[in-house]
Protein backbone atom coordinates (compact mmCIF):
# COMPACT_ATOMS: atom_id res chain seq x y z
CA UNK A 1 0.00 0.00 0.00
CA UNK A 2 2.49 2.71 0.94
CA UNK A 3 4.76 1.55 -2.38
CA UNK A 4 1.24 2.59 -4.23
CA UNK A 5 1.17 5.75 -2.75
CA UNK A 6 4.72 7.09 -2.85
CA UNK A 7 4.52 6.05 -6.54
CA UNK A 8 0.78 7.82 -7.17
CA UNK A 9 2.29 11.19 -5.34
CA UNK A 10 5.30 10.69 -6.94
CA UNK A 11 3.58 11.24 -10.45
CA UNK A 12 1.84 13.79 -9.08
CA UNK A 13 4.91 15.56 -7.93
CA UNK A 14 6.58 15.17 -11.64
CA UNK A 15 3.82 16.44 -12.71
CA UNK A 16 4.07 18.83 -10.78
CA UNK A 17 7.73 19.48 -11.62
CA UNK A 18 7.13 19.49 -15.33
CA UNK A 19 4.40 22.15 -15.64
CA UNK A 20 6.60 24.32 -12.69
CA UNK A 21 9.62 23.85 -15.27
CA UNK A 22 7.62 24.64 -18.82
CA UNK A 23 5.68 27.65 -17.54
CA UNK A 24 9.22 29.09 -15.85
CA UNK A 25 10.76 28.22 -19.32
CA UNK A 26 7.82 30.07 -21.17
CA UNK A 27 7.83 33.64 -18.27
CA UNK A 28 11.22 33.44 -18.44
CA UNK A 29 12.23 33.09 -22.94
CA UNK A 30 9.07 33.97 -24.34
CA UNK A 31 7.81 37.42 -24.89
CA UNK A 32 3.84 38.33 -24.85
CA UNK A 33 3.65 38.86 -28.51
CA UNK A 34 6.16 36.04 -29.55
CA UNK A 35 4.71 33.31 -31.96
CA UNK A 36 6.92 30.16 -32.32
CA UNK A 37 5.08 28.26 -35.12
CA UNK A 38 6.58 24.82 -34.41
CA UNK A 39 3.85 22.86 -37.20
CA UNK A 40 2.34 25.34 -38.96
CA UNK A 41 -1.59 25.53 -38.61
CA UNK A 42 -1.43 22.66 -35.90
CA UNK A 43 0.40 23.73 -33.51
CA UNK A 44 2.49 26.98 -31.79
CA UNK A 45 3.99 28.29 -28.72
CA UNK A 46 2.55 31.36 -27.55
CA UNK A 47 2.29 33.09 -23.98
CA UNK A 48 -0.80 34.20 -22.25
CA UNK A 49 -2.18 34.36 -19.24
CA UNK A 50 -5.30 33.16 -17.81
CA UNK A 51 -6.70 34.77 -14.94
CA UNK A 52 -10.38 32.35 -15.36
CA UNK A 53 -10.69 28.73 -15.20
CA UNK A 54 -10.06 26.49 -18.12
CA UNK A 55 -10.35 27.91 -21.07
CA UNK A 56 -10.51 31.53 -19.98
CA UNK A 57 -13.68 31.39 -18.43
CA UNK A 58 -14.02 34.29 -16.06
CA UNK A 59 -11.32 35.36 -17.70
CA UNK A 60 -12.99 38.98 -18.16
CA UNK A 61 -14.81 39.01 -14.89
CA UNK A 62 -14.28 41.73 -12.45
CA UNK A 63 -15.86 40.18 -9.88
CA UNK A 64 -13.65 41.25 -6.56
CA UNK A 65 -13.22 37.76 -5.12
CA UNK A 66 -12.46 35.62 -8.25
CA UNK A 67 -9.03 34.84 -7.74
CA UNK A 68 -9.40 33.97 -3.73
CA UNK A 69 -12.86 32.10 -4.79
CA UNK A 70 -10.58 30.22 -7.29
CA UNK A 71 -7.53 29.02 -4.77
CA UNK A 72 -10.47 28.28 -2.42
CA UNK A 73 -11.97 25.47 -4.97
CA UNK A 74 -8.78 24.51 -6.35
CA UNK A 75 -7.03 23.74 -2.73
CA UNK A 76 -10.17 22.03 -1.97
CA UNK A 77 -10.29 19.71 -4.96
CA UNK A 78 -6.11 19.00 -4.32
CA UNK A 79 -7.04 17.92 -0.81
CA UNK A 80 -10.20 15.83 -1.82
CA UNK A 81 -7.61 14.03 -4.67
CA UNK A 82 -4.52 13.62 -2.16
CA UNK A 83 -7.31 11.85 0.24
CA UNK A 84 -8.42 9.52 -2.13
CA UNK A 85 -5.23 8.43 -2.76
CA UNK A 86 -4.13 7.90 0.76
CA UNK A 87 -5.98 4.89 0.61
CA UNK A 88 -4.65 3.83 -3.19
CA UNK A 89 -5.80 -0.09 -2.76
CA UNK A 90 -9.42 0.92 -2.95
CA UNK A 91 -8.70 2.10 -6.65
CA UNK A 92 -8.45 0.36 -9.49
CA UNK A 93 -4.93 0.86 -11.40
CA UNK A 94 -6.40 3.49 -14.29
CA UNK A 95 -8.28 5.79 -11.68
CA UNK A 96 -4.78 5.52 -9.61
CA UNK A 97 -2.77 7.29 -12.40
CA UNK A 98 -5.69 9.17 -13.40
CA UNK A 99 -6.27 10.32 -10.03
CA UNK A 100 -2.28 11.60 -9.44
CA UNK A 101 -1.97 13.23 -13.26
CA UNK A 102 -5.19 15.32 -12.02
CA UNK A 103 -3.53 16.18 -8.63
CA UNK A 104 -0.22 16.72 -10.11
CA UNK A 105 -2.17 19.40 -12.79
CA UNK A 106 -4.07 21.12 -10.20
CA UNK A 107 -1.53 21.60 -7.49
CA UNK A 108 0.39 22.95 -10.60
CA UNK A 109 -2.52 25.32 -11.60
CA UNK A 110 -3.41 26.51 -7.89
CA UNK A 111 0.19 27.13 -7.29
CA UNK A 112 0.12 29.84 -9.63
CA UNK A 113 -3.21 31.04 -8.85
CA UNK A 114 -1.50 31.21 -5.23
CA UNK A 115 1.66 33.02 -6.48
CA UNK A 116 0.85 35.57 -9.00
CA UNK A 117 -2.86 35.26 -9.25
CA UNK A 118 -3.10 33.76 -12.81
CA UNK A 119 -2.09 30.84 -14.42
CA UNK A 120 0.50 31.01 -17.47
CA UNK A 121 -0.93 29.20 -20.81
CA UNK A 122 1.30 28.72 -23.86
CA UNK A 123 0.74 25.84 -25.71
CA UNK A 124 -1.73 26.03 -29.01
CA UNK A 125 -3.20 23.38 -31.13
CA UNK A 126 -5.65 24.17 -33.82
CA UNK A 127 -8.67 22.43 -35.19
CA UNK A 128 -8.40 23.46 -38.79
CA UNK A 129 -8.69 26.70 -38.90
CA UNK A 130 -9.87 27.13 -35.20
CA UNK A 131 -7.24 27.43 -32.83
CA UNK A 132 -8.56 25.55 -29.48
CA UNK A 133 -8.24 28.18 -26.23
CA UNK A 134 -4.39 27.90 -25.32
CA UNK A 135 -3.07 25.62 -21.80
CA UNK A 136 -0.31 24.23 -20.56
CA UNK A 137 0.98 21.20 -19.17
CA UNK A 138 -1.22 21.19 -15.92
CA UNK A 139 -4.39 21.40 -17.82
CA UNK A 140 -3.09 18.38 -20.23
CA UNK A 141 -2.44 16.29 -16.99
CA UNK A 142 -6.24 17.03 -15.79
CA UNK A 143 -7.82 16.43 -19.25
CA UNK A 144 -5.71 13.19 -19.47
CA UNK A 145 -7.08 12.28 -15.87
CA UNK A 146 -9.89 13.08 -16.35
CA UNK A 147 -10.66 11.04 -19.54
CA UNK A 148 -8.70 7.99 -17.87
CA UNK A 149 -11.40 8.18 -14.84
CA UNK A 150 -14.63 8.18 -17.26
CA UNK A 151 -13.02 5.13 -18.89
CA UNK A 152 -12.22 3.62 -15.80
CA UNK A 153 -16.02 4.32 -14.76
CA UNK A 154 -16.89 2.80 -17.89
CA UNK A 155 -15.15 -0.15 -18.09
CA UNK A 156 -17.16 -3.51 -17.20
CA UNK A 157 -16.38 -4.82 -13.31
CA UNK A 158 -16.43 -7.79 -12.33
CA UNK A 159 -18.58 -9.73 -10.34
CA UNK A 160 -18.34 -10.95 -7.29
CA UNK A 161 -19.19 -15.06 -6.70
CA UNK A 162 -23.16 -15.19 -5.90
CA UNK A 163 -22.92 -15.61 -2.13
CA UNK A 164 -25.91 -15.66 0.17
Amino acid sequence: MADLRVKAYGAAAAVFALDRLTKWLVETRVADSDVYRVIPNVFEIIRSENRGVAFGIFNDSTFEWRTMLLVLVSVAAVIAVSVILWNPQRLDRASLWALALVLGGAAGNVFDRIVSGKVTDFLQVYLGSYPWPTFNVADSAIVVGSVLLLLAQLKPRRQAANVP
